[in-house]
């Protein structure tokens, strides 16, 4: 979906295929088919955007396969969808039953970790659309914190480097300008915005290099979207790409049938990093189970766990979301004189993990649900003043 911005410029809405886990080419093709072009069909567009995630076996089909590659953009036209964007944090594995930590690697001081990311970047640069010369990728924060020494550290800063050097070249052959975004998120070594200026600061390339800001994770470590905004703004960090998302808020953790409703999302499959605030400041455990049992976690104040809620849907009382948090970083992302980015991807990728009760009950469900996602993210795009475009 495209949105024509007051200062004349284009602002790109999509949703993040990683929902649908296929780790094969075959298995993005049947993406498109089966789940994609019908939620274009709901919302009554001639085009949708996608976020695209290309797990490590389907990117390196794409990449040593030119046929295959075609066939994919003729695919994408074929049922309305334009890549703008990739996810390209997770790597592979993203449907198992049990993802939680794994996600996290290869991390930046990998190998495997750049290279990956060079692939995504050609496969991006081809697909964009004729019309559009920058694509934007979101990845993993550097590393999870644990086992991250100053060994790995410059590790990662090289690999960041030579993926700067990468993306210039890629430019210089294809015209197709390709940003990366480095994603914040609890338990990281990049957890919060003011995290990230350092790293990206050491890089000296943020015209390549910047942060994507997803907004679960903003309200997740309870930052204020004015203020880490304005700290990368004063930092020269770019917000490459943003990720619409919505956390899950608990007001009052303490009370038994709170902690009942919050036990109802502790599930196996996603870690679900779990953060309050004392006047000590913030404290967090990894997981959501880890804040239920025992006293890891202060329960004097409201809870926020990393779950991916449903942007229409709040829980039920006595729980709800942080749909607010999405509403003022939007506002401040896109609500000015000019946007702070034109990639926008709503990124609820949990559908299957809610409570049984709230689960889709099959494809036709999903598709509706996120059709009536993207249908609320248009609606605050256009209450800012961005007209839809065709």
């Amino acid at each position: 979906m495209r949105f024509r911005h007051p200062d004349g410029s284009t602002v790109h809405l999509a949703y993040c295929t990683n929902v649908h886990p296929a780790e094969t080419l075959d298995g993005v093709l049947a993406q498109l088919r089966d789940h994609c072009e019908p939620v274009r069909k709901r919302l009554g567009r001639d085009r949708l955007g996608i976020g695209l995630w290309l797990a490590k076996d389907a990117a390196r089909a794409l990449g040593t396969d030119p046929v295959a590659l075609r066939g994919l953009r003729t695919e994408l036209d074929r049922r309305g969808l334009e890549v703008v964007t990739l996810n390209g944090f997770p790597y592979e594995g993203f449907g198992a039953e049990e993802v939680k930590y794994r996600v996290y690697k290869p991390d930046w001081a990998d190998p495997e970790r750049l290279a990956h990311t060079c692939d995504l970047a050609r496969l991006l640069a081809a697909l964009l659309p004729a019309d559009v010369t920058e694509g934007t990728i979101s990845t993993l924060p550097l590393a999870w914190r644990t086992a991250y020494d100053e060994q790995r550290a410059d590790a990662a800063r090289t690999a960041l480097v030579t993926l700067a050097e990468r993306l210039d070249a890629l430019e210089e052959l294809t015209g197709r300008s390709i940003r990366i975004g480095l994603e914040p998120e609890p338990g990281c070594t990049v957890e919060t915005t003011a995290d990230a200026i350092a790293p990206l600061t050491a890089v000296a390339r943020t015209d390549r290099i910047g942060l994507c800001l997803d907004t679960c994770h903003l309200a997740t470590s309870f930052e204020d979207p004015h203020t880490a905004l304005t700290g990368l703004a004063t930092a020269g960090i770019p917000v490459v790409k943003s990720q619409l998302s919505a956390a899950l808020h608990a007001e009052h953790p303490r009370l038994p049938d709170v902690r009942e409703a919050l036990a109802a999302f502790d599930e196996p499959r996603f870690l679900h990093q779990t953060r309050t605030v004392t006047t000590a400041g913030l404290h967090g455990t990894d997981d959501l189970g880890d804040a239920l049992t025992g006293t890891a976690l202060p329960d004097t104040g409201a809870w926020r766990a990393h779950f991916h809620v449903p942007l229409h849907a709040a829980p039920a009382a006595p729980l709800t979301s942080t749909l607010p948090v999405l509403k003022d970083t939007l506002t401040h992302l896109v609500g000015g004189a000019e946007p702070r980015t034109r990639h926008l991807e709503v990124e609820t990728y949990t559908w299957q993990a809610l409570p049984a009760e709230l689960r889709p009950r099959g494809r036709a469900q999903l598709a509706d649900g996120i059709a009536a996602e993207l249908t609320l993210a248009r609606d605050l795009l256009t209450d800012l003043g961005l007209k839809e475009l065709p």
